[in-house]
């Protein structure tokens, strides 16, 4: 987003992939929730228009690999240790184990405060730039929202239709840029799996979408097509704590299948985490990678940078899945267990984006 913001000349902008000056002056973003940049590979028939797009790069998302840090990281144009958005789940510090939902939010939470983060919509709207928002009528006043995507003009839309006019209508002046989200994929793909039925009309429908907007938008308009996570389908399940010792000397448990945050009692001290992590490597081995927050903080898993208010929200211990295990909460497992598909992890599929491109 920054480079794309660059292409529109916003001051303080860099270009880091080399987008060149916008054509028109008018610049649309999709984000396809769930879209990873294997997808087209396994099922391009299924999906022509978008592969008949220019593939421009591959795009590693931050980490954790899920919606609410990737798409902090986009808007934002900052890492996650800058942005504070930590993972889907995250104990709240100072909150006696309350646990903040990302994406259903918390009243009590200011967003503003949460993630302190000018966005990218907010400094181009600024310096003049028409910066437009549109996605599914539910999303527009939620927490998450006003944390990641403030500053730019919601326009609300349920179905395909309304989503391509709405885009059109938010595409009439110049400079404009334009943020379109839809999230099919990734329920489809939650729900079903990768591949499935469902997930291949999701897939099928979206493209039909890209087909439909091509057609119709301005001539010069330049599109762009990227997303947020890949997803892996679920191979092997762990319920933490049943038939295992996986949560002994834990208090709370946040993250989610693929990458736990697992907290600690507050007088807890190095010891403890090195006999934990030592626990959960005898018993998952290799299955399993671990860091404590001062380890995750040094290799960069947050990025360079690591504000305070981000490093309290991390977990005392960091567990994050490898191969195709999923690590349950029991107080979850029911609706943890029945997903088919997961994101969230460190591995290639989670984490690798396309960003396809095709001006008009």
């Amino acid at each position: 987003m920054p480079s794309i913001f660059s292409s529109l000349r916003l001051e303080g902008t860099h270009d880091f992939l080399e987008c060149g000056e916008s054509p028109s002056g008018r610049e649309l973003l999709f984000l396809i929730d769930g879209f990873g940049a294997d997808v087209l590979e396994h099922y391009g028939q299924f999906a022509p228009t978008l592969a008949s797009l220019r593939k421009t790069h591959t795009i590693q998302t931050s980490f954790p690999s899920t919606t609410s840090t990737s798409l902090a990281t986009l808007t934002t144009g900052v890492m996650p240790g800058a942005h504070g958005m930590m993972g889907y789940t995250v104990r709240v510090p100072r909150s006696s184990g309350r646990v903040l939902n990302s994406l259903k939010w918390d009243e009590r939470v200011d967003p503003e405060i949460w993630q302190p983060i000018p966005t990218l919509f907010q400094r181009g709207t600024a310096a003049g730039i028409t910066v437009s928002h549109v996605a599914a009528k539910r999303y527009e006043d939620t927490g998450f929202t006003r944390a990641v995507f403030r500053g730019a003009h919601y326009r609300g839309a349920n179905i395909t239709s309304d989503l391509v006019g709405e885009t059109l209508a938010a595409l009439q002046k110049s400079p404009s840029f334009v943020y379109l989200y839809v999230n099919d994929l990734d329920a489809a793909g939650h729900s079903d799996g990768v591949g499935s039925e469902k997930w291949i009309a999701a897939l099928s429908s979206i493209d039909a979408m890209v087909a439909q907007l091509m057609e119709k938008l301005p001539k010069a308009v330049r599109i762009w097509v990227t997303a947020d996570h890949g997803m892996i389908n679920v191979g092997e399940k762990v319920i933490m704590g049943q038939e295992n010792s996986l949560l002994d000397g834990i208090e709370t448990v946040a993250g989610e299948p693929r990458m736990r945050h697992l907290y600690l009692p507050q007088n807890s001290d190095l010891g403890s985490r090195a006999d934990l992590i030592a626990a959960w490597e005898e018993t998952l081995g290799e299955k399993v990678k671990m860091f404590t927050r001062e380890s995750a903080i040094e290799a960069g898993l947050f990025g360079v940078d690591v504000s305070l208010d981000a490093a309290e929200r991390i977990g005392d211990i960091i567990a994050i899945a490898q191969g195709n295990l999923v690590l349950l909460d029991p107080e979850r497992a029911d609706k943890e267990g029945a997903m088919v598909g997961h994101h969230g992890g460190d591995t290639a599929i989670e984490s690798s984006v396309p960003l396809l491109a095709k001006t008009i």
